[in-house]
């Protein structure tokens, strides 16, 4: 069963919002955003969030740390159309272990339009085997949560 997610009420987090629009190819004939392209959307978010606190993918990939996203969860509430401005919040809510989870809400103005959540499994590049949150990666978020 499906939960709404309280990015605002959780805490200590780190957040960060990004703003998009809307293409007109990325919508559907009902003229809604096609619901797949909120998964690019919400991997846009991510990459941005941990660009905020100093982490890029392309320095894990670099140091052979895939992150796969190996679950998806979202829930609609509202649509988004054609030429929309969009905030997507993202939130990483806890310091990681084997996965890091990230949190998404997305808004036009202040309407809700659905609300996500994906875990993505830490993986040892030269392996395509799972591994633990690297110490200094993890030392890294350990300092970012002392600080919110």
């Amino acid at each position: 069963m499906s939960t709404i997610l309280q990015i605002h009420d959780l805490a200590p987090m780190i957040t960060h919002p990004i703003f998009l629009r809307v293409r007109y190819a990325e919508t559907d004939r009902m003229g809604y955003v096609y619901y797949g392209n909120y998964a690019t959307y919400f991997e846009v978010a991510r990459v941005e969030t941990l660009r905020t606190v100093g982490i890029t993918y392309k320095s894990l990939e670099d140091s052979g740390i895939l992150l796969p996203v190996v679950d998806f969860r979202m829930r609609y509430f509202a649509p988004a159309h054609y030429d929309d401005e969009i905030r997507i919040t993202c939130a990483i809510p806890e310091i990681p272990s084997a996965r890091i989870r990230f949190q998404y809400q997305t808004h036009r103005g202040e309407t809700l339009l659905n609300e996500g959540e994906t875990d993505l499994a830490f993986v040892d590049a030269s392996t395509g085997k799972p591994m633990r949150c690297p110490a200094t990666l993890k030392e890294t978020f350990e300092k970012l949560f002392s600080e919110n």
